[in-house]
């Protein structure tokens, strides 16, 4: 943590699904001189996209959303060059979509509604047809938040609540909306000639591909429900972890949601997060029935190494 200035951090290790370390590092926040603790709330970024997944194959598994249907039948205002686009294709990163994130026009201020950000991305070329390459997109999981609402009929965060958060416990995860009253959110740090800075609060809208915040806590009884079939079933979760195969056939390293690897010979399902002043991670390790997950407010995207080489104390 010193030698990259990272200001605070939680950890939790599963291990056989029990909770063998818990521990907090560092400040929360720097200026108040507040302690990270393990219920710290921090901002979990792309770690959102399994949420945001599973809440699709939710609908999925009540046969109200078809994950080979073209995305413009359950998006409202999608152009019609879209057809060949299917909702597995959002869900893996194929979709060929040019990812909003580093674009202009889709800051929070802005309050883009589905037909003003799919009005945006439709005015930019698409980077390849769909199911031809992998390229990870962040409009992808945007659309699939907006398919939630359209299908089930209410606001993306109810339904997460309703569906995912409420019934597992989570109940320090919610929306990072600045305005809204977090307890125990940790402030986001960036970093210029290694010095800290309170980060940039002109923020990108990630909605559903990255706004979630949470903390170790919720996000072990997260984990411990993608072990049983609370929420998904054992097919709908090893449909979720396969990963995702190009039109040419070759195989992705990328399932609904989460990353697939192998690494020396042992099997990895995680993911990493990154928004302004946050990294965060969680990685899987069903071989040897470990879960390591990992929350700093730094802008260094150095959670899911760290998360790893601390996986090698508990093989």
């Amino acid at each position: 943590m010193a030698q990259h200035r990272i200001a605070g951090a939680a950890l939790k290790v599963i291990k056989t699904g029990k909770d063998v370390k818990t521990a907090a590092y560092g400040l929360a926040n720097i200026e108040l001189n507040v302690p990270a603790t393990p219920d710290t709330v921090f901002e979990i970024g792309s770690l959102t996209k399994q949420f945001s997944a599973a809440g699709i194959l939710l609908l999925a598994q009540e046969g109200r959303v078809n994950i080979n249907d073209s995305i413009t039948r359950y998006l409202k205002s999608a152009p019609l060059s879209w057809t060949n686009i299917t909702v597995r294709h959002l869900l893996t990163h194929t979709s060929g979509l040019k990812s909003y994130t580093g674009l202009d026009g889709f800051e929070l201020r802005r309050k883009l509604t589905e037909p003003g950000f799919i009005k945006r991305i439709a005015a930019q070329p698409t980077e390849f047809n769909p199911g031809e390459s992998w390229k990870y997109c962040n409009t992808g999981f945007n659309l699939l938040g907006y398919i939630i609402e359209n299908v089930s009929g209410t606001n993306y965060w109810d339904f997460m609540r309703a569906r995912i958060f409420g019934p597992l416990g989570m109940n320090s995860t919610t929306d990072r909306q600045p305005a809204n009253i977090v307890t125990n959110r940790a402030s986001g740090y960036e970093q210029t000639n290694r010095i800290l800075f309170n980060r940039d609060y002109d923020l990108t809208d990630v909605f559903s591909a990255g706004a979630i915040v949470s903390t170790i806590g919720d996000l072990e009884r997260w984990n411990a429900a993608l072990d049983g079939e609370r929420l998904l079933t054992s097919t709908t979760r090893k449909q979720m972890w396969t990963p995702a195969i190009l039109n040419n056939g070759k195989s992705t390293k990328y399932g609904f949601g989460w990353f697939i690897e192998t690494v020396n010979d042992r099997r990895i399902i995680g993911h990493s997060g990154s928004t302004s002043g946050f990294s965060a991670s969680i990685q899987r390790f069903p071989d040897d029935n470990l879960t390591v997950i990992l929350l700093t407010n730094t802008d260094e995207q150095i959670a899911t190494t760290l998360a790893r080489r601390i996986a090698e104390f508990y093989r």
